[in-house]
């Protein structure tokens, strides 16, 4: 199966492309913003340099938040967009999941900064979900994740990682700038085809004028 992985969620652009088994071609990178300009020319690139034209893709995952309100929309409009274009299914990857498949196995919470004191949380032991992600004030975050270790070695990834490695001092930390393409198409390849909306855990801080 012919798998393009996406992800604008956070501070980069992430695109790879799978047959379900190995990565034929990845690439990424860091911006805080500016990925709608960035998406489609990576994509393609990605695509040539796998050999592939993208009437070959069989499926389309796209990460689908927590995240950037913006930059999670710019990534499920180019996903729906050309899974309908290509008549072909599209699977929704949460983020943190996304990022905690880079941890590899073990205990790993995936944490992303949410500003305002918190954090976008989630726990997961061998990938196996042991939380709903959920936005935390850091004092929270910090309590639900010592109640789940339970003094366990654990692995902190995220953008959000440094701000509760202070409350668990022993454990590994990992900062990458946004989730890996490869590990959203790699979940895809994984689970049923579903309508992907996007993961909003709190409302945007910008608001419309009085």
């Amino acid at each position: 199966m012919i798998i393009l992985g996406l992800d604008t969620c956070l501070s980069a652009c992430s695109v790879a492309v799978s047959d379900g088994a190995r990565v034929l071609a990845w690439r990424s990178e860091e911006m805080a913003r500016g990925h709608q300009e960035r998406l489609a020319p990576m994509a393609r690139r990605v695509m040539a340099e796998a050999g592939l034209a993208f009437a070959d893709l069989e499926r389309v995952g796209v990460t689908v938040g927590p995240g950037s309100f913006t930059g999670l929309r710019v990534g499920l409009a180019f996903a729906k967009g050309l899974a309908s274009a290509l008549g072909i299914p599209l699977v929704g990857v949460g983020a943190l999941e996304a990022l905690a498949g880079e941890a590899g196995g073990g205990l790993v919470f995936a944490a992303v900064d949410a500003r305002r004191d918190q954090v976008y949380l989630q726990g997961f032991e061998d990938g196996r979900p042991l939380m709903a992600p959920d936005a935390l004030e850091l004092g929270t975050a910090a309590a639900r994740l010592a109640e789940i270790a339970a003094g366990r070695p654990l692995t902190l990834v995220g953008s959000g990682a440094p701000l509760l490695a202070d409350f668990v001092p022993a454990a590994r930390v990992l900062t990458p700038a946004g989730a890996d393409a490869r590990q959203v198409a790699r979940l895809a390849a994984a689970r049923a085809p579903a309508p992907a909306r996007p993961l909003y855990l709190r409302a945007p801080d910008a608001r419309l004028p009085a």
